[in-house]
């Protein structure tokens, strides 16, 4: 099959905006396969989103922007959405879900440029070089070894042995650390770690803590006072994972007591919407605590990898009917079949949908040549090839199907 024909719309037509200066990378593939892409720098506000993407069908957002259910009431036309980060938290999934919109996001591609900055702020923690640092730019020699440590013989504590977690646990091998992690499921190590059952177990052995969890309501605020208490004290705290997790003013006072000896905190519960805006933590002017701006992940490496591995996901879901690491629609990969023509129907999942669009289309003799259902609990996802000749008249029936959210001719 052609490849410049996958998709029965001029692609002239397809509106596809990009937002938060997403990689060139990303840029690239669109371009190479013949779409016109728009591009803003920075994120926008609700009501500049639903200005921006009623005529668009493909966005792509970061982190910052806020995709609302009033957003995507707005969006007519929206196929997808590609977060190029490694979270969905700034979609509203239900809403999206429930309009027929396919959510992706690339949950591996910046895994190692946050594995290594965790083993880099280890080493800087464990070894005091902030002070170090700090006495040096005022003209102070601190030459002395009070204080601190190899990495070598220390004990890991990971919170949340996923993706980036496992990764950590590798590197922290290598370097010959002892690990240890905490998931709330039982998860195969890798190397010689250790699965402990409850964070107090973990927190009272652990050298160095590290934060590897999403942001939901069985962790918001998992790091407190209480939790806190059960640290090995003198032990390093670093949270390179959400904002949400940590309570900062608990992380303080532990700080403060010297339950903990020194931490590394990257995302936080309020963050600025841009470059340059005012910033503001209880753990500023601390000498043992490092705070960036939410680049964990931020390398040209995981930029590029994540422009490419989302826009491919776009691409292939806008020209294939691929729904493959969609969060939204039922995921479906399927090749494309010669000499049909191919129809997407998206509907709420309720018995009977199925059979109207079998009986619809047989009552009107048209042949089926190739059919593909997948469901969650709020949609219905079906990949239909038939006839070329009576592909227009199977878009016009299936669109008065009851319970029909979408119905799109792919090619």
């Amino acid at each position: 099959m052609d490849q410049q024909k996958l998709t029965s719309y001029p692609k002239e037509k397809i509106s596809i905006l990009l937002l938060e200066n997403i990689s060139d990378a990303a840029m690239a593939e669109f371009t190479l396969a013949g779409y016109k892409v728009r591009k803003l720098s920075g994120a926008l506000s609700e009501a500049d989103l639903i200005k921006e993407i009623k005529d668009v069908h493909l966005l792509g957002i970061r982190s910052k922007t806020q995709v609302t259910r009033k957003a995507l009431q707005a969006a007519k036309k929206l196929q997808a959405i590609g977060c190029f980060c490694i979270g969905t938290n700034q979609v509203d999934l239900k809403a999206a879900t429930e309009a027929g919109v396919a959510v992706f996001n690339a949950p591996y591609s910046n895994t190692r440029s946050v594995a290594e900055l965790v083993i880099g702020l280890s080493i800087i923690l464990i070894r005091r070089i902030m002070d170090k640092n700090i006495a040096a730019h005022n003209g102070v020699w601190m030459k002395e070894a009070t204080g601190s440590y190899e990495l070598r013989g220390k004990t890991l504590g990971i919170v949340g042995y996923g993706n980036i977690g496992s990764q950590v646990s590798v590197l922290a091998e290598g370097m010959g650390m002892n690990v240890i992690y905490y998931d709330a499921e039982t998860k195969l190590p890798l190397g010689n770690a250790v699965q402990y059952k409850s964070l107090q177990e973990l927190f009272g052995e652990a050298d160095i803590i590290s934060l590897h969890v999403p942001s939901n309501k069985s962790t918001a605020n998992m790091i407190n006072d209480e939790t806190l208490s059960y640290v090995k004290k003198g032990a390093i705290f670093i949270n390179y994972a959400r904002g949400e997790v940590v309570d900062l003013d608990a992380l303080k006072r532990a700080l403060d007591k010297g339950q903990l000896s020194g931490a590394a905190i990257d995302v936080f519960p309020v963050e600025p919407e841009k470059n340059g805006a005012a910033f503001s933590s209880p753990l500023q002017k601390m000498s043992n605590v490092i705070l960036t701006p939410h680049i964990g992940g931020s390398t040209e490496e995981a930029q590029h990898n994540i422009g490419l591995d989302v826009s491919s996901k776009l691409l292939n879901y806008l020209e294939k009917g691929a729904s493959f690491g969609s969060h939204t629609v039922p995921a479906i990969s399927v090749p494309a079949i010669e000499h049909t023509h191919r129809i997407l129907h998206i509907h709420e999942n309720v018995p009977g949908v199925l059979s109207a669009i079998n009986t619809a289309l047989s009552e009107n003799k048209i042949n089926i040549l190739g059919q593909y259902l997948k469901t969650n609990e709020q949609i219905g996802y079906v990949v239909l090839d038939v006839d070329r000749q009576l592909s227009q008249e199977a878009v016009a029936l299936l669109k008065n199907v009851k319970h029909t959210i979408k119905t799109r001719l792919l090619y």
